[in-house]
Parts: structure tokens; C-alpha cells; sequence
């Protein structure tokens, strides 16, 4: 079982088609959900102790979804980078240690502390920024990626 675990909604339509698209694809390798949760309002992002409360709220929501035995990969822009090869073995590898793969995608102001702590691996998708909603379909992508990669597939040629 793979899971997005998305602090925010979809709220791109265009995007969303392109979310299903993957989802559907990727029902021949794997069951696939993707689990939203509220984000905090972020007016007062330079305020600190404001922000901080934010990402804390965020992050006790994003914790309440992952179970004990899901193996969490946080998006993280100081996580590991790699190329789409590496990536497939590591996917290979995870779902040979957990049948519960989830992959959270932090809001806007990031992870919180205890996300972070709890993330078994953190992953940085891109020295670039995307948006938040574009990077859910970035993510779903690299994992079709990463199977059809597994699977000897010419997609990724």
C-alpha cells in the first residue's frame, strides 16, 4: 500500500486529473491513496512563534494518519537526493521492509519537528520549488517511474 499524505487540498483542477492519472497507473503495481489533511492558515508566516505553532498543528495531524508500522518518507528539502534509477532501487528496497509506504508532503512552512523525527527517510525531490499541489503529482510520477524502472519497462527511456 502506497499513500500521499498531503498537509492541504487539491485545489488545482488540472492537477487533480493528473493525480488520478498516476493513482490509476499505479494500481497495477500497488493499492494507492491519497490522504489529506487540513493545513493552518499562514497570514503571520513572519511572525515565528506563529509559524511554529502552524507547522506544529500540521505536523500533529499528518502523525495522527501513520501507523506504527509505515515506513515514512518525508519530502524534505534537506533529505537525500537522487536520480530516478537510485530512486527505483530505494522503492524496491522499502517495499521489501514495510508493505506500508507513506510519503507526506508538509505544508507550505515545512515539517514540523516531530514529523521530521519521525520520517524514516526524508527525500528531496529537486534542488527546484515547486508548488505543493504540483508536487503530489511530481511524487506519484517518480513512484510510476520507479516501478516501470523495477519492472525492466521502457517508460523511462
Amino acid at each position: 500500500m502506497i499513500r500521499i499524505l498531503c498537509i492541504g487540498k487539491m485545489k488545482d483542477k488540472a492537477l487533480h486529473m493528473l493525480e488520478e492519472e498516476y493513482i490509476k497507473r499505479l494500481k497495477a503495481f500497488s493499492k494507492v491513496e491519497v490522504v489529506e489533511v487540513k493545513d493552518e492558515p499562514n497570514e503571520h508566516v513572519e511572525r515565528e512563534k506563529e509559524a511554529a505553532m502552524a507547522k506544529e498543528k500540521e505536523g500533529e495531524r499528518a502523525l495522527a494518519q501513520i501507523k506504527d508500522n509505515d515506513l515514512v518518507i518525508l519530502l524534505d528539502l534537506h533529505g537525500s537526493h537522487w536520480d530516478s534509477e537510485t530512486f527505483a532501487r530505494k522503492l524496491g528496497e522499502w517495499q521489501s521492509a514495510s508493505s506500508n509506504l507513506v510519503f507526506v508532503i508538509a505544508g507550505s512552512l515545512g515539517p514540523s519537528p516531530a514529523l521530521t523525527a519521525r520520517a524514516n527517510v526524508r527525500w528531496k525531490l529537486s534542488d527546484l520549488t515547486f508548488t505543493h499541489l504540483m508536487t503530489r503529482v511530481l511524487v506519484l510520477e517518480q513512484i510510476y517511474r520507479g516501478f516501470m524502472i523495477l519492472g525492466g519497462r521502457k517508460y523511462h527511456k
